[in-house]
This record gives C-alpha cells, structure tokens and sequence, in this order.
C-alpha cells in the first residue's frame, strides 16, 4: 500500500512539474549545499527579472533536497559552487543550460552584498540586464 501511495505522490509531483498553468516563465533551479542562504537569495534575484524560480540544496540535511523532479522541471540550473555541481553527477545534466556563480558560503540569506555578487554573475552570464 506504501509503494502504491508513494507511486502516485511521485507521479503527481511529475506532472506538476510540467503543469501549463505556470506560464511561459523560464524555470530557474538554484542550487547551493543546503537551500538556505545562497540558492535562495539567487532565486530571489532572478525572480525579480521574471523567472519561476525555485532553491533547493545538494546535502541530505537541505531544506529542500535535489530531486529528479525538480531537474526534470528546470529549464536552467545555477549552482552557487562547483562542489555543487559536481555532487549531482548521477543526473543527466547535459541536456539542461547549467551555470556555476562559484560564490562561497558566506554570507545571510539576501544579504545586500550577496544580492550584489549574484547580481554581477547573473549579468556577467546574460540572464539578467540591469
């Protein structure tokens, strides 16, 4: 009975990531060690230059862990650090448009330096004019 219910979750998690009524919004996942502090202060920068965006953490303790579904939903990756990147070699990645801002864990959630930092990364790639 487990399995079957766990089926179904996943199943509608699948075909939420695909739901039409999101728009035609790039989708952005950003990816950091936990989901706290960098990824989501990255999603809050491109949010405000119209991106669906959403954080989430590579580790098993993040708030919000990498899955295949959330992979599957993006249409671009950000990742805050190589490490990153390299932890989710297992998912086929290369069919996804992947940038790494190389920003170390250093500072608070939307901390204004941080926000400036992502801020010249993400103008640097061309995701964002300012």
């Amino acid at each position: 009975m487990r399995d079957l219910m766990d089926k179904e979750i996943r199943h509608n998690a699948l075909w939420n990531c695909q739901n039409p009524n999101q728009g035609d919004f790039k989708r952005v996942l950003c990816v950091c060690s936990a989901g706290l502090l960098r990824s989501p202060t990255i999603a809050y920068v491109l949010s405000q230059h119209g991106y669906n965006t959403r954080a989430a953490g590579v580790h098993d303790y993040a708030l919000v862990e990498v899955d295949d579904v959330l992979i599957q939903w993006a249409d671009i990756i950000i990742f805050a650090a190589k490490e990153h990147h390299k932890s989710l070699k297992d998912y086929n990645l290369q069919v996804k448009e992947v940038h790494v801002l190389n920003i170390p864990d250093a500072y608070q959630f939307r901390d204004p330096k941080l926000v400036e930092i992502i801020t010249e990364k993400l103008t640097e790639i061309g995701l964002i004019n300012v």
